[in-house]
């Protein structure tokens, strides 16, 4: 495993913003500069359709361009994106993976690189404290992301990994590898590139980040709160346009109304479900 030196230690950041997911952009790279690995030599890999977008005159900001694939594909087919830049990719000491909705809040240092492993998964918030039982992986045996009941002690994000530059060309050469497997037989596991990560880790060493490492935006996580490292940006807000602006499925951005609608009859469903 390479040794870490801020002043030579190089990273990879890989960064997905087709479509309208460019509008996260501009956020994620000023925290990321500011609080990420600090002093040492970063380079982001934004893998986007759009022409223009800030910072992409910068030195460390390499623009692939990428064709927007539509969902799920836009999600399911990343790593062959980043497999495109193999070559590039082998040069650096370590690669990382940020979902295009992270924003970083406080400084992250050496403690976020991987150990003996090569590799660093991240811990899903909706599952942390969660029975394995209940967690949604692929239940298909006839997937290759397939994980019977009884095996499994964590579920992963697909939205931030990482490691070194071998482990992690690694990992997404699995992975591309048996999804194109399952398509061969009409197959789409049921979380898409999510479900093929957590299998390909499933028996494997890594190391684990907690879920201040990703903090979904407006959650209340007693544990992790006073220590949040990378915010997860709540898609459906009105500043981001909502979910279905961003993937394209309207061109209707949500309004204050719909919003808040949306968000009280969330909460009264919830209550109803409390009394019942």
């Amino acid at each position: 495993m390479a040794v870490f030196n801020k002043k030579t230690s190089r990273i990879a950041i890989l960064y997905i913003a087709t479509g309208r997911y460019i509008v996260f952009w501009e956020d994620f790279y000023k925290s990321a500069e500011k609080y990420l690995l600090k002093d040492c030599i970063k380079e982001y890999f934004v893998f986007t359709d759009s022409k223009v977008f800030p910072y992409s005159q910068n030195s460390n900001v390499r623009v692939i361009e990428q064709k927007n694939l539509g969902w799920p594909d836009n999600t399911l087919m990343r790593f062959d994106m980043f497999l495109s830049q193999e070559e590039e990719l082998k040069n650096f000491d370590y690669i990382y993976f940020f979902n295009a909705n992270m924003k970083i809040v406080a400084p992250i240092g050496d403690e976020f690189l991987p150990d003996q492993s090569g590799l660093v998964i991240a811990l899903h918030p909706g599952f942390y404290n969660k029975n394995p039982e209940d967690f949604s992986y692929e239940r298909n045996p006839t997937s290759t992301a397939y994980i019977p009941y009884g095996q499994g002690k964590y579920y992963h994000p697909g939205g931030l990994s990482g490691g070194t530059s071998k482990e992690y060309i690694k990992l997404c050469k699995i992975c591309s590898s048996n999804i194109k497997k399952d398509r061969e037989k009409g197959i789409i596991a049921v979380w898409h590139d999510e479900s093929h990560l957590n299998k390909y880790v499933l028996d494997k060493d890594f190391k684990l980040l907690s879920c201040k490492y990703l903090y979904p935006e407006d959650w209340d996580l007693p544990e992790f709160k006073n220590d949040i490292k990378i915010i997860l940006r709540e898609k459906r807000k009105i500043k981001y346009g909502g979910l279905d602006w961003l993937r394209g499925d309207t061109d209707k951005k949500i309004t204050y109304l719909s919003y808040y609608t949306k968000k009280f009859l969330n909460f009264f469903d919830r209550y109803l479900n409390k009394k019942a």
